[in-house]
C-alpha cells in the first residue's frame, strides 16, 4: 500500500476529486493548509495598505491506495491539478506499513 500526499491549489480540488472517482478511488483525506515554496507569498493591498502575504492557501490530499495503483493516481493528480503557473503544488509517495477499518476490523488492501 502507498500513502499519497498531494498538495495543490484550492480551485482545483473538485477537478482532481472528480478525476480521482473516475480511475477507482474509493476515499480521500483533505485539509486546508497553509505553505510557502518557490511561490514564497506575495504583496496584497486591502483598505489602501499594502501589506505582505507570505503564506498561501492550500489543499492538502491524504489517499492510501494499493501499491499497483499508486503511478496511476500520481499521474492522474499531476494532470488534473497542473495549471503550469508557480504554487501547481508537490505529490509525494510514502509506504504504508498496515491500515485497519476501524468498523470491521478488516486490514491492509481489504481496509481500504
Amino acid at each position: 500500500m502507498k500513502l499519497i500526499i498531494a498538495t495543490i491549489k484550492p480551485f482545483k480540488l473538485e477537478e482532481v476529486r472528480e478525476a480521482l472517482t473516475a480511475i477507482g478511488v474509493r476515499g480521500m483525506m483533505v485539509t486546508e493548509i497553509k505553505g510557502f515554496g518557490s511561490q514564497s507569498g506575495h504583496t496584497e493591498i486591502y483598505r489602501g495598505a499594502e501589506y505582505a502575504v507570505n503564506f498561501v492557501p492550500k489543499v492538502k490530499l491524504e489517499i492510501v491506495v494499493p501499491a499497483a495503483m499508486a503511478d496511476q493516481v500520481v499521474s492522474t493528480i499531476a494532470s488534473t491539478a497542473r495549471t503550469d503557473k508557480i504554487g501547481d503544488g508537490k505529490v509525494f509517495v510514502l509506504d504504508v506499513e498496515s491500515a485497519l477499518r476501524v468498523r470491521t476490523g478488516e486490514i491492509n488492501d481489504d481496509a481500504i
